[in-house]
């Protein structure tokens, strides 16, 4: 469970961008993918399935991974078969991602590791300070730190305030 969290959700939300049906979203501090850091998982049940690769942890799940927090009711991790990495995470059911500017909110979310892609899906909601920017998918680009919000985008941008 080396890269289990390596996301942030950092954005710089210029004013330009307030209303549209897509926007490219610029992300910032934080965003380096840290594999030697350790990852804990906490978690009201766990079911193991060696014969597919998965373990679900279930209920109040809780990772942490450096300053990356990531919160949700349901992750699913799938190994792959050749050497049991982790090959993606897929968590459900009021996932918030978070480190310690940023965050974001989604009904879902899911990480594939070797491409480093993180793809957030219903009523995304991200913030960084006072600053908000909403859509129905957020796909997140880890390794050039770029995302795209889709989905009937709305920001609110409060001028002059650092994010």
């Amino acid at each position: 469970m080396r890269t289990i969290l390596a996301v942030a959700a950092a954005v710089w939300l210029p004013a330009a961008a307030a209303l549209a049906q897509g926007a490219e979203v610029a992300f910032g501090g934080g965003l380096k993918q840290d594999t030697s850091l350790p990852v804990e998982i906490e978690s009201d049940q766990l079911q193991v399935n060696q014969a597919d690769g998965t373990a679900v942890f279930l209920g109040n799940v809780r990772v942490a991974q450096g300053p990356m927090r990531l919160a949700a009711q349901s992750v699913r991790v799938e190994y792959a078969p050749e050497g049991g990495a982790i090959r993606r995470l897929h968590a459900s059911g009021g996932v918030t991602l978070a480190n310690e500017r940023e965050a974001a909110e989604a009904a879902e979310a899911v990480y594939t590791i070797d491409s480093g892609e993180v793809v957030m899906t219903g009523n995304v909601l991200l913030t960084q300070g006072q600053n908000t920017l909403t859509g129905q998918r957020l796909v997140i680009d880890l390794k050039a730190g770029t995302g795209r919000m889709e989905g009937r985008v709305q920001t609110v941008f409060q001028p002059g305030k650092a994010p």
